[in-house]
C-alpha cells in the first residue's frame, strides 16, 4: 500500500453516477433529462436579487457574514417556517445556512454519527447518503420501497414500505432514520399515516430524524406535504433540511438550510465551522430577498412556492403520455420533477449486450445516451447492494425543462420505438 491510497474510510465510495453520467452526457451530447436542474430561467424577481446585491452600496455584502447563516437569511428562514410549523423558532439557534442541501447533509451525519451507529436509509435514496453515513463510521441499514403494481401506469403513492420490516430495523444501535418526502426519485409524498408509523417508531427508539424536504413546495393537487417535524414530540428529534436549489429554480447558487432544535443543531454548527465556515454573502442575500417576496404573497396564486407546482403539472403529465405511447410504464409522481418508468418492455429494441456493466438500467442508460441521443439516470445507483435489483427495470428522467425539450425528448423516443 502507497502511503498515499484512499484513506479506508473513504473506499467503496469512489463512483458517482453523476461524475460518470455528466461525462457521458459531455462526450456524446444527448438530449438530456438526466440530472434534476431547469433548463430555462429562474424567478425574475430572484435573480434581480443577486444583480442589486451585486451592486449594493453596502460593501459589506461582498464580504465574510455570519458563519451560520446572514442575519437577513436566517431571520427569513425561521420566519417562514414558524409559520409553516406553528412553532416559534429562533433564527440563531436554530437555523443553519449551508453550501446546498447536500452540506445540511453532511454536517448533519458527520455532526451526530459516531463509530457504529446505525442509520435507516429508504431506498430508493438520494445516493450522497449512503457515503455520507459510512464515513462518518455509521452503519447503514436499508428498507425499500416497493411498487404494488408494474404493469399499468401507477402513483408513487403505490410505492411503499413493509411495516413489519421496518420496525425490525429499530435497536439500540439506530442513531436515526433518514427520509425524503416529496420522494426522489420516486416521487412519493409521504402520508401522515405512514409518516405517524415512522414517529411512533422514533420516539420509541430515542432516535432521530433527518428530514430532506428540498422538494417541499413541489407537490401536486390534491396531495400535501407534511413535515414530520409538526408531528407530536417530533420538533425534539428531528432536523429538517431545505434548498434555495429547489425553492427558486437556482441550483447553481448552491444555498440550503437545516432547521431544529438548538441541541441537534449544535452538532452540525461545530462541523460547518471547521468545514465551510461561512455561505456566499451576496448570493444569501438574495435568497433572503427572495424569501420576503413570496412570504407577503404566500397562499396567493403567483406566490412562487405554490406556482410552480402548477406550471410542472402539464410537464408531468405530458411526460408521462409520451412514456405510456411507446411503451414503457411511469410512476406518476405526487411531488418533485423525476419520474421513474418501467422500459423493459422495450428491452427487444436495445442491445444492452454492448455495454458491460453489471446493471441492466446503466446499460439501457448508457446505450440510449449513445445510440438513441436521450439520457436517463440509472436508479439502481439509489439502492444498497443487496437492493440493487429492484431499481434495474426502471429509468429516472426529469421533466422541469423547457416544453420544446420535453417534446423534443418525445420525438426522439416515438422515432426509435417505431423502428
Amino acid at each position: 500500500m502507497s502511503k498515499f491510497d484512499l484513506p479506508a474510510r473513504l473506499k467503496g465510495n469512489e463512483k458517482s453516477v453523476w461524475v460518470e453520467y455528466i461525462q457521458l452526457a459531455l462526450q456524446y451530447k444527448p438530449l438530456n433529462l438526466g440530472q434534476g436542474f431547469p433548463d430555462y430561467y429562474a424567478p425574475k424577481n430572484v435573480t434581480d436579487a443577486l444583480v442589486a446585491t451585486a451592486n449594493s452600496d453596502n460593501p459589506l455584502l461582498q464580504q465574510y457574514t455570519r458563519g451560520f447563516g446572514h442575519p437577513r437569511l436566517v431571520n427569513a428562514i425561521a420566519k417562514l417556517y414558524s409559520k409553516v410549523i406553528n412553532r416559534d423558532i429562533n433564527p440563531n439557534q436554530e437555523v443553519l445556512v449551508t453550501a446546498g442541501a447536500y452540506e445540511a447533509l453532511f454536517v448533519t451525519l458527520q455532526g451526530h454519527t459516531n463509530p457504529g451507529d446505525e442509520w435507516i436509509i429508504i431506498e430508493p435514496f438520494f445516493d450522497c447518503y449512503v457515503p455520507m453515513v459510512q464515513t462518518a463510521g455509521g452503519v447503514p441499514r436499508f428498507i425499500a420501497l416497493k411498487p404494488k403494481s408494474t404493469t399499468s401506469t401507477i402513483s408513487s403513492r403505490d410505492w411503499v414500505f413493509d411495516r413489519k420490516e421496518m420496525e425490525s430495523l429499530f435497536n439500540e444501535k439506530t442513531k436515526g432514520i433518514i427520509i425524503n418526502t416529496p420522494h426522489n426519485p420516486v416521487g412519493k409524498v409521504f402520508t401522515l399515516e405512514e409518516l405517524q408509523f415512522i414517529a411512533d417508531l422514533a420516539k420509541k427508539w430515542n432516535t432521530l430524524v433527518v428530514s430532506d424536504e428540498v422538494y417541499e413546495w413541489i407537490v401536486y393537487e390534491p396531495h400535501r406535504h407534511i413535515r414530520i417535524a409538526t408531528l407530536p414530540g417530533m420538533f425534539e428529534r428531528t432536523i429538517t433540511i431545505g434548498s434555495a436549489g429547489k425553492t427558486f429554480s437556482v441550483t447553481g447558487w448552491k444555498i440550503g438550510w437545516a432547521y431544529g432544535p438548538s441541541n441537534l443543531m449544535y452538532n452540525l454548527q461545530v462541523m460547518h465551522q471547521n468545514t465551510v465556515y461561512t455561505c456566499s454573502t451576496p448570493i444569501q442575500e438574495a435568497v433572503a430577498i427572495g424569501f420576503e417576496l413570496e412570504m407577503e404573497r404566500l397562499g396567493q396564486p403567483e406566490c412562487y412556492f405554490h406556482s410552480l407546482a402548477q406550471e410542472l403539472l402539464p410537464k408531468r403529465d405530458y411526460m408521462a403520455k409520451f412514456l405510456s405511447e411507446v411503451g414503457m410504464v411511469p410512476t406518476i409522481p405526487e411531488g418533485g420533477y423525476f419520474m421513474l418508468a418501467n422500459w423493459t418492455s422495450l428491452e427487444n429494441k436495445v442491445k444492452l449486450n454492448e455495454e458491460t456493466d453489471k446493471y441492466k438500467d446503466y446499460r439501457f442508460t448508457k446505450w440510449m445516451t449513445k445510440n438513441v441521443g436521450l439520457q436517463g439516470i440509472p436508479p439502481s445507483a439509489f439502492y444498497g447492494p443487496k437492493h440493487r435489483h429492484l431499481g434495474e427495470d426502471y429509468v429516472r428522467y426529469c421533466f422541469i425543462k423547457k416544453d420544446e425539450n420535453l417534446k423534443a425528448a418525445a420525438d426522439i423516443l416515438k422515432k426509435w420505438a417505431s423502428k
